[in-house]
């Protein structure tokens, strides 16, 4: 029997600036030399990460990096602490920078705060690849929180300023500022989440209420996934999560469904269209 889908793509969805950026970056290099190291995944999806793997890209760890000498080393968007700076130096590596601007931006603004003896406090995921690097504009001495209820047993100072990693909900960002000033601290707040990041929430607000179903696929990896995916299913509750075309389920849908398929800033549109191709099989 067909199910005779209606689908659409979200025109909005994928890749944001600071991906586009640095996948150009590197596919342009491997173009020319036919390899390039990157440290860490270029982004947190793994279908990308295997394209260009096949391309040449190697993935390398930073403990990988203390033994690479005189190579070309690119630096994904997420950004990098100063350290990995400092060891490119001693190692006569040439670093390809990629970070995205917001990210660099948001890297100075601490480290001046930090450079003014001022407290800092970074609202971000723990081991987050953007938040070791913000980390390392403070020597690694910014108190990282991903919830609010981690700072209820710790002794704050009484003023510091408050930071966000870019791509972190900007609606949980105000409530913990409002909840930290309610509970009596003197903080300068910094909104530093990427707008490109937020302005998704209203574009998928609003996408996602015209379908019986929605697709979201992202990297299981990627954190602005799992803020968008919840986007998605808190204004439609039947969201799907899948990470490719291979974790669809035929029980997901109804005969004549409208379905839309939406993503992650770190999902490619070609994967969202082969899970488009994989749904008019049915």
């Amino acid at each position: 029997m067909k199910y005779n889908l209606d689908i659409t793509i979200d025109t909005d969805s994928g890749f944001c600036f600071g991906v586009v950026y640095a996948i150009d970056m590197a596919e342009e290099i491997l173009d020319e030399d036919g390899y390039l190291y990157c440290l860490g995944d270029i982004v947190h999806n793994d279908e990308e990460v295997s394209r260009l793997k096949l391309k040449g890209l190697k993935i390398i760890s930073h403990e990988d990096l203390l033994n690479i000498k005189n190579e070309k080393v690119l630096i994904r968007a997420h950004g990098e602490a100063p350290e990995t700076y400092r060891l490119a130096l001693d190692n006569n590596i040439t670093l390809i920078d990629a970070s995205c601007p917001v990210v660099l931006k948001l890297q100075n603004r601490i480290k001046n705060t930090y450079d003014s003896k001022e407290k800092v406090l970074i609202f971000g995921k723990h081991g987050h690849a953007e938040v070791i690097g913000l980390q390392g504009q403070t020597n690694n001495e910014a108190l990282v929180f991903q919830d609010i209820a981690e700072l209820d047993n710790v002794d704050l100072p009484q003023k510091f300023t408050l930071y966000s990693q870019t791509t972190k909900s900007t609606d949980k960002f105000y409530e913990i500022k409002d909840e930290l000033i309610k509970r009596g601290y003197d903080i300068k707040a910094n909104d530093t989440i990427c707008r490109q990041v937020s302005n998704r929430y209203e574009d998928l607000r609003k996408f996602v209420i015209g379908y019986d179903k929605i697709v979201f696929v992202s990297g299981k990896k990627s954190s602005n996934g799992k803020v968008l995916f919840e986007v998605c299913k808190q204004f439609n509750p039947n969201t799907y999560f899948v990470s490719s075309d291979q974790e669809l389920d035929l029980g997901m849908f109804t005969p004549g469904d409208k379905v839309g398929i939406c993503g992650a800033t770190s999902t490619p549109m070609w994967l969202m269209e082969r899970v488009k191709s994989a749904l008019q099989e049915y």
